[in-house]
């Protein structure tokens, strides 16, 4: 089967159906059915034509804070190299949460998570191997103070 990027929400209950999911990705079929007043096997087509689609790319999970170990790792990147590149090799890498693209000393930063500090330093020798980057400056985060 095809996947087709360009299928839109069709109506309403599909932005409901993906409204519950946002929330609460575990929710089951039947519960999702009974909250829109509809069948669970009407939920199943809709969530698999919106997966098949692609306007629903992935289901995933979020941990806690508590259960991951963060990093903050600056990047240079060789002169001439497009850093748009560099930056969406980066988003591809396991561990990486964000990437953000910045002035100063740095060409980019990028927010690593891993459960531990050995994962990170895996994610941060992958990083490394990206053509274009010459330099990384990583911190752990020991603390988050909100």
């Amino acid at each position: 089967m095809q996947r087709r990027s360009d299928v839109p929400i069709r109506n309403e209950k599909d932005r409901k159906i993906i409204e519950l999911l946002k929330d609460d990705s575990r929710k089951s079929y039947i519960e999702i059915g009974r909250k829109l007043g509809i069948s669970e096997s009407a939920v199943r087509r809709r969530i698999k034509v919106l997966s098949d689609g692609g306007t629903i790319k992935r289901f995933t999970i979020e941990i806690g804070d508590e259960d991951v170990t963060k990093a903050i790792a600056f990047i240079t990147v060789e002169s001439g190299t497009d850093v748009a590149k560099v930056s969406a090799r980066l988003t591809k890498l396991d561990g990486v949460m964000t990437v953000h693209e910045i002035t100063g000393s740095y060409d980019i930063v990028a927010m690593l998570g891993a459960p531990n500090i050995l994962s990170i330093n895996q994610s941060i020798d992958e990083l490394r191997k990206i053509q274009g980057v010459i330099n990384t400056n990583t911190m752990i985060i020991l603390r988050s103070v909100s």
